[in-house]
């Protein structure tokens, strides 16, 4: 079961704090998830980084050809 927790605040620069934070924030969220449900939530957050690679992608071709 993946948990709903809220996301941690991030700073504007970026410290190794954050990353802790992100770390353990994302531990938390998925540390009784088993591995269907964990790969399911990668794949969910990545659709939309996929449509928009695919998209860039068929933008440079049309400007190349």
């Amino acid at each position: 079961m993946i948990h709903d927790i809220a996301k941690p605040k991030i700073s504007p620069n970026f410290t190794v704090e954050d990353i802790h934070k992100i770390r353990e924030w994302d531990y938390e969220r998925l540390k009784d998830a088993t591995r269907e449900e964990i790969i399911a939530d990668i794949n969910g957050r990545a659709a939309p980084v996929i449509a928009e690679l695919e998209a860039a992608r068929a933008r440079r071709k049309a400007v190349l050809s």
